[in-house]
């Protein structure tokens, strides 16, 4: 299922980009397209024949990223890894995953020492184009009110609504987006 929708997303995506291109149409919005436990998604034996591979690879060009979430980074393909621009990583004890996170990063070695002190919880090493230089963060605590009020939102937006602008996407009826 998660193939067919992001398949017609991808091709919602690249219709609307290239129009825009051709002055038929505006820029489609930007799209961030997260997938939890992407090894499932993006294993080295079945990324190039997927759509999230294809996206990892090419549509960054059509206003499309991205996000992969993962325990295991090492079991995913490393040239899907290597496409990724901002990486943030928690404490990591797995040797080939701390390999795999740091593939294709300079100055990896001092930043693995940074990445082992780490706390279990609520730390982050942030690296990549997001960021001007490699930086350590403390997380805020999610779903709690403070939470939601840092962010600036006081009332969540119901399920429902969500599930609607959803369907409103896959039709290509922008009015209701």
């Amino acid at each position: 299922m998660a193939n067919y929708i992001t398949r017609r997303i991808h091709d919602h995506y690249v219709r609307r980009k290239e129009a825009a291109q051709g002055g038929q149409g505006e820029e489609p919005r930007p799209l961030i397209i997260a997938i939890e436990e992407a090894h499932k998604f993006l294993d080295p034996a079945i990324a190039r024949h997927t759509i999230f591979g294809t996206i990892a690879r090419e549509l960054r060009k059509y206003n499309v990223t991205l996000l992969i979430v993962d325990q295991r980074p090492s079991g995913i393909d490393p040239e899907v890894m290597s496409q990724v621009g901002t990486r943030v990583t928690c404490l990591l004890d797995d040797e080939a995953d701390i390999r795999a996170v740091f593939a294709g990063i300079s100055g990896g070695a001092a930043l693995r020492e940074v990445l082992a002190r780490l706390d279990t919880r609520q730390q982050a090493l942030i690296m990549g184009h997001a960021v001007p230089m490699p930086v350590v963060v403390k997380t805020r605590t999610y779903g709690t009110p403070e939470f939601y009020a840092e962010l600036g939102l006081q009332d969540a937006e119901s399920p429902e609504d969500v599930l609607a602008r959803g369907r409103a996407v896959l039709r290509g009826d922008d009015a209701e987006i």
